[in-house]
C-alpha cells in the first residue's frame, strides 16, 4: 500500500527514536535517559521507528521498544511488564536494522 500511494524513485527509509516522558518505573523500558521530546535526561520510554518517506508523504513501516540493560538484565521486572522471556538487550541501531 505504501509503495502504491507513495512509491517513487527518491523514496527513503528514515529511522527515528522518540521518547515519551513517563512517571514511575513499571512501564516497560522506562528509566532515566535522554529524550529529545524533553531535550534532557528524564524518566522516559524510548521507541525506534522506521518510516517510508517521499516528497508526497510518509508512512510508518515498523517500530520497536528500546529496552535498556536495566530492564533486560532483570527478567522478573520484564515478566511483570509482559515482556517475553528471553528478550535481550539491543542497541537502537540494532533495533533499526532488525
Amino acid at each position: 500500500m505504501a509503495v502504491e500511494h507513495l512509491g517513487c524513485e527518491d523514496a527513503m527509509l528514515v529511522v527515528d527514536e522518540t521518547g515519551d516522558v513517563k512517571k514511575g518505573r513499571h512501564t516497560a523500558g522506562v528509566q532515566r535517559q535522554y529524550t529529545g521530546t524533553a531535550g534532557r535526561i528524564e524518566n522516559a520510554q524510548v521507541g525506534v521507528f522506521l518510516t517510508h518517506t517521499t516528497k508526497t508523504g510518509h508512512t510508518l513501516i515498523d517500530r520497536e521498544l528500546y529496552l535498556p540493560t536495566s530492564w533486560t538484565g532483570d527478567q522478573d521486572r520484564c515478566a511483570g511488564a509482559g515482556i517475553p522471556k528471553g528478550t535481550g538487550f539491543a542497541t537502537k541501531t540494532e533495533l533499526a536494522k532488525g
